[in-house]
């Protein structure tokens, strides 16, 4: 199976001085952690979606021999479908603000996906105790949760949602404060 890393956003969230793929947590670059998380696991070929409000994160990615998908940088939604049209599925899709991840982890969804999509979602209430912030929710099942970031996108319309308690996880970077959360787990 191939993956997407999804690196093409704004990052406004995040007040960096540099993009959000390329800001370090234990003195490397986060897209830098997740690519050897995927060189880790049993994906084939990395696509790393890049799009104009990256220019720096695309030469960096580009110096690494990975396959560039330049994406129009119309939101996250628009790019992932962007680059959904340029792969075969199913795809892993991962974000690049996963800095904790590892190979074993992909692997272990990879296992969870049968057919159709995966959605990998944290507990809200497991983020809350981690100290990392919290965008997006949904309810599932009585239980509130939120994607993780990694998921499965597949043929058909079956969706299965996979609720993790992996903190590897359940930290996104996606604001300072959550950046010491993840430098105080490495």
């Amino acid at each position: 199976m191939d993956a997407l890393l999804m690196c093409g956003g704004k990052g406004t969230r995040l007040a960096a001085s540099v993009e959000k793929p390329l800001f370090e947590i234990d003195g490397s670059p986060m897209g830098d952690h997740v690519c050897a998380a995927l060189a880790e696991s049993r994906i084939d070929t990395v696509h790393a979606v890049v799009s104009p409000h990256t220019p720096a994160t695309r030469r960096h990615l580009d110096s690494r021999a990975l396959s560039i998908i330049d994406a129009p940088g119309d939101g996250y939604v628009e790019d992932l479908s962007y680059a959904l049209e340029r792969v075969e599925l199913p795809v892993l899709t991962v974000v690049s603000d996963l800095p904790l991840l590892d190979g074993v982890c992909i692997d272990r969804i990879l296992s969870e996906h049968d057919r159709g999509s995966l959605t990998v979602c944290a507990p809200v209430a497991l983020k809350q105790q981690l100290g990392v912030g919290t965008d997006t929710t949904f309810e599932h099942e009585g239980r509130e949760l939120a994607p993780t970031g990694l998921n499965v996108v597949g043929n058909g319309d079956a969706e299965t949602t996979y609720i993790t308690y992996d903190a590897r996880l359940a930290v996104n970077v996606n604001r300072q404060t959550d950046a010491a959360v993840a430098e105080a787990f490495i």
